[in-house]
Formats: structure tokens, sequence, C-alpha cells
């Protein structure tokens, strides 16, 4: 995700002063009627098997009227969407890898083997607070939400199913802690982002969005145990037999848990996340010849395993459909993985919405828009206002993480120092509301690549990421009691 992130922090926001606000408007309003209809009217959650898509694309359509209208001419629109659509082609590609990571995953046992002695430690009343905090470790050390929900964010939600316990509670558990972690990490992408946006160092805006960001996880924390002590654990009677069947379908060793290990670690020493990926994949594909033959060869098709159904079974597993049979029934959708395959619903989502995004930037609406909002407010409180609002309308309207950074990062970095308010102010508003919205967002990159990894739509799960919505109410609390609000004078003392 790093050469996005240099792409869009590198890109010139697009001005167009034909255009006013009201038009600006137009395609945000033509976009969230049409996909109003067709979830709720007409495909409900099937909407994103492909008509939400096309929604995007009538979206831009609209967008691009206005800006003919506007004399923005049609090579600009498309030059515009061009560099969107440049600016995702890692996060298309850590897609494509993640499906074959989790297919090499699934038929070497590694997420079987996950799963089973998760289901010994973990119990249904601490299961969704351990998920927030599990997650929370591999985030802040891999500094990748992305790479936390792909390989321990899968395991835990077939922890969950195994128990009975919500897809959607897990999947929120798993996002609050996985973007707690994504916007402490120093070795996060946004992290590293949104200072550069509003004129700070790395470590003065980490240490100034703990203040925000701890007393948030911590209720996150506590919502979660909450709701632990309320669960039915209805497959806590099951437990034995699920271990058992796992056990009898797969080889689990506890040597399979090197693989996963060894990800982590390249991630921790920076190797770029596609890289890791991939070399997770093919230890994935050594681990499955060495523990589970059988299933490779069950995957191939043929009778005998030789090198060519070894290599069949290898690759049918990266590429396509595959499942693992087992004795258990509430197994059987879990041990079940799309591949590169199955990841091309998400692929397709993400680009219908850069084009959305791109139109809309190439005809200045994004710009406009968020002028706009720092016109409607005067006092300090309504500048953080405006940049909180500004941040969800860019992750819903430009469908992209670092627009949603980038685009107020630039706009309101003058109006924050003519308050006389630090820069630290603005780059952890811009990730409380910026960074941990997208996920939230179905169409945004975010939402798309999650909800698909996860396997969870994003309306299952977005009420349980509390840490995700609950983040701009909390800098707009403290900018409401004007709760260590840094002024440019106190920059360089403590917080």
């Amino acid at each position: 995700m790093d050469s996005q992130r240099q792409d869009t922090q590198n890109e010139k926001i697009v001005e167009n002063k034909e255009l006013n606000i009201w038009e600006a408007m137009i395609p945000v309003f033509a976009l969230v009627g049409m996909l109003f209809f067709n979830v709720f009217f007409a495909f409900g959650d099937n909407a994103l098997n492909g008509s939400n898509q096309f929604i995007l694309l009538l979206g831009a359509a609209v967008a691009a009227i206005v800006g003919y209208f506007n004399k923005v001419s049609y090579k600009t629109m498309i030059e515009e969407v061009s560099q969107n659509l440049k600016s995702t082609t890692g996060a298309i590609l850590i897609l494509l890898m993640v499906g074959a990571l989790a297919g090499t995953w699934l038929i070497s046992g590694i997420i079987p083997t996950m799963i089973y002695y998760g289901l010994q430690i973990l119990n249904p009343t601490i299961f969704l607070a351990s998920c927030v905090v599990i997650c929370a470790i591999i985030s802040i050390a891999t500094g990748s939400s992305w790479t936390t929900s792909a390989t321990v964010g899968i395991a835990l939600i077939g922890i969950a199913e195994a128990l009975g316990i919500s897809l959607g509670m897990t999947a929120g558990a798993v996002l609050s802690g996985a973007y707690f972690g994504d916007k402490l990490s120093p070795m996060s992408d946004t992290t590293n982002l949104a200072p550069a946006m509003a004129g700070t160092d790395l470590f003065t805006h980490i240490k100034y969005m703990t203040l925000t960001t701890v007393p948030t996880i911590i209720i996150t924390l506590i919502v979660f145990i909450i709701i632990g002590f309320t669960l039915e654990p209805v497959g806590t009677a099951d437990t034995a037999s699920i271990l058992a069947s796992i056990d009898k379908s797969f080889n689990i060793s506890p040597w399979l848990f090197l693989v996963p290990i060894i990800v982590i670690i390249l991630i921790v020493k920076k190797t770029p996340p596609l890289i890791a990926l991939l070399l997770g994949t093919l230890l994935g594909a050594v681990a499955a010849l060495i523990f589970q033959p059988e299933i490779v060869l069950a995957v191939s098709g043929g009778k005998t395993l030789n090198f060519i159904n070894a290599y069949k079974g290898i690759m049918n597993a990266i590429t396509v459909d595959t499942a693992v049979a087992t004795d258990a029934e509430s197994l059987n959708d879990l041990f079940s993985a799309g591949g590169m395959y199955g990841m091309l619903k998400t692929i397709w989502l993400i680009i219908c919405a850069m084009v959305f995004g791109g139109v809309m930037d190439a005809i200045g609406a994004l710009a406009r828009i968020s002028k706009f909002m720092l016109s409607l407010f005067e006092s300090t409180f309504g500048l953080f206002a405006s940049t909180v609002i500004t941040c969800l309308g860019l992750n819903a309207t430009a469908s992209d993480q670092y627009l949603a950074i980038v685009v107020p990062g630039k706009m309101y970095s003058k109006a924050f120092k003519d308050k006389g308010l630090a820069p630290e102010n603005l780059s952890r508003t811009l990730e409380d509301s910026g960074t941990v919205t997208s996920v939230l967002i179905p169409y945004n990159t975010c939402g798309a690549y999650q909800s698909g990894v996860l396997g969870v739509s994003v309306a299952d799960y977005a009420i349980f990421a509390v840490f995700n919505w609950l983040s701009p109410f909390m800098t707009l609390l403290f900018a409401a009691f004007n709760i260590k609000i840094r002024q440019l004078k106190d920059a360089g003392k403590e917080a």
C-alpha cells in the first residue's frame, strides 16, 4: 500500500471555479439515492454481486455530465480516473495475493490448526475482547490492518463460526483491534501520511493521537467484555466433536504456526506486504505438500500423488474455489476458500469506486465540497467538525482512505494555523475520522477489502466496529470541551 500512499500524497487537488456547491453535490445525491434503491428495494444483500458496481459507474456518469456543463473535458476526467486506478494497483495485487494465501493456508492446515488450538484457548465469554487485543498487537507489530485481517482475522472468524458467535460481532472486534494498531504503528502508511499532510512529525503525531485513541479502545474493550457476558455459548457443547472432526480431516501440528509467524516477522522487518503475502502463499504450498498430501491430491482431482497432481492441487487452491469436506456439517462452509478468483468481485467494486472518485476529483467537486465545509464554521470546534465531516464525506464519495486524509489535510492546514492550532490537532483528526471510518463504507477500498477478506458484509459488522465509529465522536468530544487542544505556541511542549 506504500506506493498508493505516495501517489496520492503527490496528487494535486483539482479546483474548478465554474462549479458551485449545489452542482458538486448532484453526483453525491444521485449516488446515494441510487444505492439506497438498489440495496433496500431491489437486491438487498446481493447488491455487491454486481449491481452496486454498476451504480457507482452511473454515479460517475452523472458527475461527468456535471463536469461537461462546467467546462471540464472528457480527456481530463479520463486522465484523473486513470491516476485513481493506478493508485489502487497495490491494493488489487494484495487482494489477489490474500485470496491465494487463504487457499494454500486452508489446504496446508494452517487455518484449521489456528482454529483447532483457538477453540481450546478462547471461550465465548472472553472471545470478542481477545479478538480486539490480539489484532491490536499484530497490527501494531505489522503496521497493517489489511495484513492483520488476512492472517489472524480469518482464523478468528473461523473460531467464531465454530463457537456459534456472531460473525458480525467478531469482524467488528477484529477490525476495532486492527485499526487501533494501524493508527498507532510507526510502520503504518496512514500514520506517516497524516502528519506529512498536516505539517508535523511522526512521533509527535503518534503521542498526541494516543490522547483520543486510548480512551476509545478502552471503551471498545468494555463494550465487547459486556457483550461477552451476554453471549449464549451455543458452540461450546459441540467443541469436542468439532475438534475431533478437524483432527480427523487435517494433520494438525504446532509446526504449522511457523508460516504465519514468518509472514508477521517479514512485515515487522518492513518487507513490502505484497512480497510477504507471496512468500506466505508459497510457504503454505510447501506446508500443504508436507503435512496434507491427501488433501492436495483430493483438490487436484487425481488418483495418485505425483508431480503433476501436486502442482494441480496447489494451483487450484491458489486460483479457484477450494473446499475440504469434514464429517461435521458446520465446518464445511468454514473450510472453503475462493482463491484469487474469489477476490474478483471485490476488485471489481474497487475499480468502479475509483472511477466515481476520479471523475468527482477531475470536475473539482471534492475541492468544492471541502471549501464549502470550511466556510460553514468559524469556531475552533466548528473547524474540527468540518474536518471530521469532510473526511467522512470523502470516504463515501472518493471511496478511498488516502484521499480522505490527503484532501482535508491540504485544505485545512492553513485554517488550523490561522486559528493558532498546532498541526498535530489536524493530523490526529485526520486519523480519527479518515483512517478508521473507511472500513464502514461498503464500496470504499477498505470496506470492500475487509468484507471480502473476512467474508462478512459491512452491514453486518459496522455497528460492532465500535472503535471505528466511536473515534470521530471522541475527537469531537475533545474539541467541544477543549481537552488537550494544543496551541501553536505550545507545540514544543508536552501535551
